[in-house]
């Protein structure tokens, strides 16, 4: 078997695809205060920056900046998605634990790709912008409530329509195209 390396850079920025084990299921959006208190814990014991986010029901994408003289983002992911199982199978009392105590939700791995510059930046962040309407979830960018991109908006770096026409140009990469 191969043995898969990741690029740990101290203080790097990161795309990251995380996804459900059950891709039909919808726990993401269902239990989104869950996920939002899973990443805060985690911030307050492993600092770390959310650069731009979406969360969609089955999966959600990242882009992460670290500390300096840090490059634990395995650390980090590992602590989310361990707060976040306790979450749902603290709200869903029938969820039962594996034979390691553990619970199901996600999937074991996760996609990384380690943003080289600015344009590599914009693009992750535009993919993960445009990553609703790709789904066929909502039309504009700007309709999902779960993105970022109402931040991008509010900060003025992108325009209250930017992706409103479902025909922006976006990069596939992080999950299989549909």
């Amino acid at each position: 078997m191969v043995q898969y390396r990741r690029n740990l850079i101290p203080g790097g920025t990161f795309f990251f695809t995380v996804a459900l084990a059950d891709r039909r299921s919808t726990l993401l959006i269902d239990h989104i205060a869950g996920l939002r208190s899973a990443f805060q814990k985690a911030r307050l014991d492993k600092p770390f920056r959310v650069d731009a986010m979406v969360v969609l029901p089955d999966h959600l994408h990242v882009i992460m900046t670290l500390p300096e003289a840090d490059a634990d983002f395995p650390g980090r992911w590992k602590a989310i998605k361990a707060a976040f199982s306790r979450s749902v199978a603290a709200a869903i009392p029938t969820l039962r634990p594996n034979r390691r105590g553990g619970y199901r939700i996600w999937q074991s791995r996760y996609w990384e790709h380690t943003v080289r510059d600015d344009a590599d930046f914009e693009r992750c962040a535009n993919y993960i912008h445009f990553n609703p309407v790709k789904h066929g979830l909502v039309s504009a960018p700007r309709a999902w409530p779960y993105s970022s991109i109402h931040r991008y908006i509010r900060e003025g770096i992108l325009p209250t329509d930017w992706g409103g026409d479902g025909g922006h140009n976006c990069i596939g990469f992080g999950e299989p195209r549909e």
